[in-house]
């Protein structure tokens, strides 16, 4: 898995999560695969849980799912619908294989960190609903393998219990993710500068759980210090599954893709003096040209000198001087720059 380098190498790790955008189907589940490959992904992520592992199957109302994308829906039947059957898991990992991404996977209980551990699973994200599910963490994390926590709705105190449940089994590879857990998720709700409060707050590496539109959220968050993007995916803007209202299409997750990659381009070192692009350009640089002819022991005045493009004459510091009195040591015709040679008494 590449998560551990892209940190160390300060790489930008972009996740393509699947979720429930297969809808019900392998075949499609294969192909988001391939299409999060070709899109620039670094890493395909499913969910490992069934509707009975992640909740029950009751219809009081504290199970069922208030105002919003799923508005009414009973959690038990939601998770039916939207769950990834755990007999996919091996094929989508052999396919992540095939098309060169890495493949990750959140377990939602124990039974399912058993299940991927025998799959050969290589890192393990928890959700931001099971932040709070120290056990489970603990036990993820028990495997040695990189830790992703996403930290929707999380107080400071509650990420910290969190790490310090990772921490306490002597693993210490742990990214947090900035996120806003509702679906799909406004702008004016990201606050996005929380990451770097985050970076120094808790010392880990940290990235952003996206659900917002488009490109801009991820975009902003690498500027700001993001190590690990995810974004959820789909196959289509035509398509309509539990979670294709905050999904990217695999057009647009390369867009994405695309705009994190240029960001981090734009993003590197510290440059002060001209670049190697740049010297080409010093030369249309201002400096000091006569603009009209000037005779020898004529002053130098405002209407025959001028701070003018290109570059290759008195350096424009020298304006004041020459025009306070100074005379030319020589004839100079409209359109020489001047040299310090030119000046009476030198400079």
């Amino acid at each position: 898995m590449r998560l551990q380098e892209y940190l160390k190498n300060g790489k930008v790790y972009i996740i393509a999560e699947m979720s429930g955008n297969h809808d019900g189907s392998l075949e499609k589940a294969l192909r988001i695969v391939e299409a999060a490959a070709k899109a620039g992904a670094d890493c395909l992520k499913i969910q490992t849980y069934t509707a009975d592992t992640i909740t029950i199957d009751c219809r009081s109302e504290a199970f069922r799912m208030g105002e919003g994308l799923w508005d009414n829906t009973y959690l038990y039947e939601l998770y039916e619908k939207a769950y990834t059957p755990w007999e996919w898991t091996k094929p989508i990992m052999e396919a992540c294989r095939e098309n060169g991404i890495d493949f990750l996977s959140t377990p939602f209980d124990f039974t399912a960190v058993d299940f991927l551990e025998e799959c050969g699973a290589e890192a393990y994200k928890i959700a931001s609903f099971e932040l709070v599910d120290i056990p489970l963490i603990r036990k993820a994390a028990e495997t040695g393998k990189p830790m992703i926590l996403s930290c929707g709705m999380a107080t400071e105190e509650e990420i910290e219990e969190a790490l310090d449940a990772v921490k306490s089994t002597g693993n210490e590879q742990v990214v947090l993710l900035k996120c806003c857990s509702a679906y799909p998720t406004d702008y004016d709700t990201m606050h996005l500068r929380t990451i770097s409060d985050m970076q120094e707050r808790f010392q880990v590496p940290i990235g952003l759980s996206d659900h917002s539109e488009g490109a801009v959220g991820a975009v902003a968050a690498v500027a700001l210090g993001a190590k690990v993007i995810e974004k959820h995916i789909c196959l289509s803007e035509e398509d309509k599954t539990v979670d294709s209202a905050f999904s990217l299409s695999a057009e647009e997750f390369a867009h994405l893709v695309t705009s994190v990659r240029n960001a981090e381009r734009a993003l590197r070192g510290v440059q002060y003096g001209p670049s190697p692009e740049e010297a080409q350009s010093l030369r249309i640089r201002r400096s000091l040209y006569a603009v009209a002819n000037i005779k020898k022991g004529e002053a130098f005045s405002k209407d025959n000198i001028r701070s003018i493009r290109p570059a290759g004459g008195l350096h424009t510091r020298y304006f004041d001087t020459l025009t306070g009195g100074k005379c030319a040591t020589r004839d100079i015709a409209f359109g020489e720059p001047l040299r310090e040679e030119d000046v009476e008494g030198g400079l």
